[in-house]
């Protein structure tokens, strides 16, 4: 694979610019690519170089939502017997557990990132370089990852010494699922096949004894493919169940547009459906965004403005 080649898939696959030039060389010779290590290099820093020119400008057009999982490994440890009710001290544990991969993609995109841990099995690296896809978000998506996902990462940071921005603004799936409906289960798999979609890939506790205990690469492989799987099933429940709350960010701001836009996609064509108060005497306004369909809050204040605005 030449080096202009190398450039070309850089630029179609961003998600491998965070790559280091031996992880991308790998990556490339995964999907059938010969090339060098010092080809990889090159690319790597000139593509990067062209996007440090436009990043800001593109950041400031659109909103970005970054959906993601992660797969961890459990701590490691010695213990005198099994069953229930046991005690068993953090003195016991070996080894602590670490995040195996996670996997990401944004929003209404079709290419689905991932990143694992090493052959010495640290994710240190694979840490570090999330971080740096965290922060490009307005918005990240995950089920259960106010309680799971996101505190994972801040402890992995944590014991790596990696700095985190020091909030998220997070969609949480599961969250969301349990105050807002009463489905016989709030797990990722059968929300996705409520909806009428595929559902997870079925996994077994074997496998992560495999890419834990044999340091198995076809294993390994396999958990990123049920992991990215998961991202594109949560993509699917997001975009179905994100209406059940008010719009996290937006979107008209987003795009440079005045706060009386409707923050779903920043259009003018709304309209008012009702005055609500509150039992502090605050008047708000429900408004319905005509293209999705969807409602959203508006102060009052905001909804004089878009009346004088709309005249």
């Amino acid at each position: 694979m030449e080096l202009i080649e190398i450039k070309e898939f850089l630029r179609s696959k961003t998600g491998y610019l965070k790559e280091g030039s031996k992880r991308l060389r790998n990556h490339l010779r995964l999907k059938g690519f010969e090339t060098t290590i010092g080809n990889c290099k090159i690319a790597l820093r000139e593509v990067n170089q062209e996007n440090r020119e436009s990043i800001s400008k593109l950041s400031s057009v659109k909103a970005r939502i970054l959906i993601y999982d992660i797969e961890t490994s459990p701590n490691i440890g010695w213990f005198w017997r099994a069953g229930f009710k046991q005690n068993i001290s953090p003195e016991q544990i070996i080894k602590e557990r670490a995040i195996i991969c996670v996997s990401y993609k944004w929003l209404g995109e079709d290419e689905v990132y991932n990143l694992n841990w090493d052959k010495d099995q640290s994710d240190y690296f694979l840490v570090e370089q999330f971080i740096e896809t965290l922060n490009e978000a307005d918005l990240i998506v995950a089920h259960n990852g106010d309680n799971f996902d996101l505190k994972w990462l801040r402890t992995r940071a944590l014991y790596h010494r990696l700095k985190m921005l020091p909030s998220y603004k997070q969609f949480d799936t599961l969250k969301i699922a349990r105050s807002k409906l009463y489905l016989n289960s709030n797990k990722l798999d059968y929300i996705s096949k409520f909806l009428g979609f595929e559902g997870k890939i079925k996994t077994e506790i074997g496998l992560w004894m495999d890419i834990v205990f044999k340091n198995d690469r076809d294993a390994l492989q396999k958990m990123l493919d049920y992991c990215d799987e998961d991202v594109r099933q949560l993509e699917n429940v997001y975009n179905e169940i994100k209406f059940l709350e008010n719009p996290y960010i937006h979107a008209g701001v987003a795009n440079g547009k005045v706060k009386q836009t409707s923050p779903i996609n920043g259009s003018f064509d709304i309209k008012h459906v009702k005055e609500v108060c509150s039992n502090r005497g605050t008047i708000k306004h429900i408004m319905k965004d005509n293209e999705s369909g969807r409602f959203f809050e508006m102060s009052n204040t905001n909804y004089l403005k878009f009346k004088e605005l709309k005249q």
